[in-house]
């Protein structure tokens, strides 16, 4: 191996698949053989049998269903609102000054300490967890867009002025179109982190959703569901990961030429 030596894409999967492999034969030596006791772990068919159980007793694909919905409603009213205000900071530096210090405050403001807040304003339904998600991915992406749309390549930008493009058409034509692939790759890493904001939403005053079972899954010392729980919101954000890739892949042809 060398440093940033390209890998094939069949020996990428194969990697990937090893570990997985690795990880539970891991898992089951320990569990199996005792070394753990099964109040902290369960062993892997303990956990294959509460996720059983979950889905045939509990209609936990409803709650699985109501977890996804939370996530992408409150990850693109973020992205709506955030995408273009991170374009317009980035293309234009005044509207960078003005907003760019508030943002930078909002961002290191963890969503989870809104959550009081947003329990006494919009109560314990819907609504109060769309927002825990919003609030923690809106200022990600304002920053990251406004930072990669400002990173445009300077001899393009003079190029399209030489041209006679306006200031409108050189961000419509140049930077929008550079910075796409960069702003799709950022909107799928900030979708993994919506991921955990609404886990912790569910947490407090809900009565459905992967973060309410594992919550009622704790209270009963049940640590099958809990890890079936978590396993579940693993395959998810991985499921969705590769559709983001594939999708920029077939969006964007000229970042990867």
């Amino acid at each position: 191996m060398a440093p940033l030596s390209p890998v094939a894409p069949g020996l990428r999967v194969a990697l990937g698949v090893a570990f997985f492999i690795l990880f539970f034969v891991v898992w089951a030596l320990a569990t199996f053989g005792g070394m753990v006791s099964p109040t902290f772990l369960v062993d892997p068919l303990t956990m294959l049998y509460e996720g059983v159980r979950l889905f045939t007793e509990y209609q936990f694909s409803i709650d699985i269903g109501m977890t996804v919905m939370r996530v992408l409603s409150g990850f693109l009213l973020a992205a709506i609102i955030g995408v273009p205000l991170g374009i317009l900071m980035g293309a234009y530096k005044a509207l960078e000054a003005f907003f760019e210090p508030f943002v930078s405050f909002c961002r290191y403001l963890p969503a989870s300490a809104f959550i009081p807040l947003l329990i006494l304003w919009a109560g314990i339904g819907e609504m109060q967890k769309i927002l825990v998600i919003f609030i923690g991915s809106f200022f990600q992406i304002v920053l990251m867009v406004a930072v990669t749309v400002g990173a445009a390549r300077r001899d393009l930008v003079e190029a399209a002025y030489t041209l006679g493009c306006s200031g409108r058409s050189i961000v419509r034509r140049v930077l929008i179109p550079g910075a796409a692939p960069g702003i799709a790759e950022l909107l799928r890493l900030v979708l993994g982190w919506a991921w955990t904001y609404v886990i912790v939403a569910e947490l407090i005053g809900s009565s459905s959703g992967i973060g309410h079972m594992i919550v009622d899954s704790q209270a009963l010392l049940n640590t099958g569901q809990i890890i079936f729980g978590i396993i579940v919101i693993g395959c998810i954000g991985l499921l969705s990961d590769l559709l983001f890739k594939a999708a920029n892949r077939r969006l964007f042809v000229w970042s990867t030429l």
